[in-house]
């Protein structure tokens, strides 16, 4: 089964498409840390330029899911995917031409956060369209590696380019790699075709956006087990986001330098990339159950760095999280898929998304202010800390216990709906 599903056209076209766009955005933040950080920015600056795309990506997250819900998902994001591209491009030339300023990063980081939330509904809604339904698990699992491998491309990059050659070098290889994913997701949509256009057919009832969103909302609230995971996630993101994204860097220009930092990243996908082969061919019923509980384990490089472990240690750490993220990852996709409606996904996914990102700019803004008041090691402590409780909170819940998988099939056989979700952890 997992040879076929590689075979279909549609399948490959938007991996391909999303592993270039998860190759751009893992790199986007390293060199835009960088960048910052060349200019003297202290990681409260950091923190700023980084939670402003963070901050425009939440605002217009449940108008990309009205979007995706409307047109043909494949245009939205090939639409999105060269909007990305013009803007890599642009903060790329800025910095390269020596014209940056905090101020320039700082707009150029929102309009990069705005095109990302225009598309994250639409590229979680497509992919169970690619496959049949007996296939949605291996397709998960393989589309995840695609993107893990993406990213540990474009972390380990990042580092490499912004230590030997500059951010902006860096950020010019975005731009030609969303064009590159501009293209693949063109082609996926000529695959699919008719069955693409049909979900786009939007009738005269749900031509309202605030019924629209009325209908999502329902749908999220209606699951215990959603919500409560998404508010598991509210918290680790946030946490994760602060940690990783802005205190890592800080740590890693006073201590084992910027090229190790980059493969550090790059060691937390190989994890994931390792883990995925693993999911793959897993049978578990309670994937949810397992998946939330070993979220607990993105407490670990946190841990590593408020520690001042050996750089051993710390590619330990986050390798091991790699892992568990994969677990979560690919039991949430089941999840969602055989619960959601496909003609009301796009949307479900926007609330998913916005709980679930909501706390990153709050974490990544406050990361920098909390670590000069408290010291950077308390505040990666209180951090794990605060990963652990909300885990066992989460595994509190008896729906999250208690829901299981099917492969992907309703008791009578149909298709139930799908999502493709890659938590920012």
């Amino acid at each position: 089964m997992e040879t076929t599903t590689l075979r279909r056209p549609a399948f490959r076209r938007l991996a391909l498409g999303r592993a270039l766009t998860f190759f751009g955005n893992a790199m986007a933040p390293v060199v835009l840390a960088f960048a910052v950080l060349d200019l003297g920015g202290s990681a409260v600056d950091v923190g700023v330029v980084v939670g402003a795309r963070s901050v425009s990506n939440v605002a217009l997250l449940l108008f990309g899911g009205l979007l995706a819900d409307r047109l043909p998902r494949a245009l939205v994001l090939q639409g999105a995917a060269l909007a990305a591209a013009l803007t890599q491009c642009a903060v790329g030339v800025v910095v390269l031409a020596d014209h940056a300023s905090l101020g320039v990063l700082l707009v150029l980081s929102v309009v990069q956060g705005a095109v990302a939330a225009v598309s994250v509904p639409a590229s979680a809604a497509l992919l169970p369209l690619t496959v049949p339904p007996e296939e949605l698990r291996p397709a998960n699992a393989y589309a995840r590696m695609g993107v893990n491998t993406g990213m540990i491309a474009g972390t380990s990059l990042g580092g490499m380019l912004a230590a030997l050659a500059g951010p902006g070098w860096g950020m010019t290889l975005n731009g030609a790699a969303f064009l590159g994913a501009a293209v693949a997701y063109g082609l996926a949509g000529r695959s699919l075709g008719a069955l693409a256009l049909a979900l786009a057919a939007a009738p005269a009832e749900r031509a309202r956006p605030l019924r629209e969103l009325r209908e999502g909302w329902r749908e999220f609230v209606s699951r215990t087990w959603v919500w409560v995971v998404v508010l598991q996630f509210f918290v680790v993101n946030a946490v994760a986001a602060g940690g990783i994204q802005v205190l890592g860097p800080t740590v890693a220009d006073g201590t084992f330098g910027r090229t190790a930092w980059g493969f550090v990243l790059a060691t937390q996908m190989a994890g994931a990339l390792a883990g995925g082969f693993l999911v793959a061919r897993s049978r578990s019923r309670h994937a949810l159950r397992i998946g939330v509980a070993v979220v607990a384990l993105d407490a670990l490089p946190l841990l590593a760095l408020a520690e001042s472990a050996t750089l051993v240690l710390l590619l330990v750490a986050m390798f091991v999280n790699g892992v568990a993220i994969e677990q979560f990852g690919v039991a949430w996709d089941l999840s969602l898929q055989e619960n959601v409606p496909q003609e009301k996904l796009a949307r479900v996914y926007s609330y998913d998304a916005l709980g679930s990102t909501l706390a990153l700019p709050v974490g990544e803004m406050a990361a920098g202010p909390l670590a000069e008041r408290f010291g950077v090691r308390p505040t990666l402590l209180a951090g794990v800390a605060l990963v652990t409780l909300v885990t066992v909170g989460a595994l509190c819940s008896r729906e999250v216990r208690g829901l299981t998988v099917r492969g992907a099939q309703g008791e009578d056989g149909s298709r139930t709906g799908g999502e493709q979700r890659v938590p920012v952890a």
